[in-house]
């Protein structure tokens, strides 16, 4: 299914390309924004470039994938959010649908994590009809959690996450979709 680019209150989502690499090494090469992902930050551009090549396989491959933020207003790349089609066992669950969403620090706090989360849902449980939307979280991560609920998912369980911390998973089904 080929989606088109949309909109909310003030962000803009689209799909993420070549001309993304420096928004998104600024983005995965900061300890901070990372601090409960698991992952190292990135070092180098090219490891961003590589990882643009990745997201636009998936979606040739017709996968979702995560898609830019930017601000409506000025058109600033703010970080990424979408679903993702996970393809790795995470809670004992296997190719499920996952809404995630990843900031630049100076843009934290205003809500744009909400916001983006909402309109996520919202395609997917809409024109995606989808019918399970999951998320998971570290569970330290207090303001990630809080997002996700915002949204409308709900805590079903606490796990180990994939790099050995303690996660809480959350899902929100499709009120149209039986």
């Amino acid at each position: 299914m080929k989606m088109e680019p949309f909109e909310s209150a003030r962000l803009r989502y689209r799909p993420l390309g070549p001309a993304d690499a420096a928004g998104l090494f600024a983005l995965d090469s900061n300890p901070n924004v990372l601090r409960y992902v698991g992952t190292p930050p990135l070092t180098e551009i090219d490891q961003a470039r590589a990882a643009l090549d990745r997201i636009e396989c998936e979606y040739r491959a017709g996968a979702f994938a995560r898609w830019a933020v930017e601000l409506r207003a000025t058109g600033e790349f703010v970080g990424w959010a979408g679903l993702k089609t996970n393809r790795t066992t995470v809670n004992g669950r296997l190719n499920f649908i996952d809404l995630g969403y990843r900031l630049l620090e100076p843009h934290w706090g205003r809500g744009y994590g909400t916001e983006a989360g909402q309109a996520w849902l919202a395609h997917g449980f809409g024109p995606l009809a989808l019918p399970l939307v999951t998320a998971y979280a570290e569970a330290a991560h207090g303001a990630s959690r809080r997002v996700l609920e915002k949204v409308g998912l709900r805590l079903v369980n606490l796990f180990e996450g994939p790099s050995g911390a303690p996660c809480a998973w959350y899902e929100a089904r499709n009120p149209a979709v039986p």
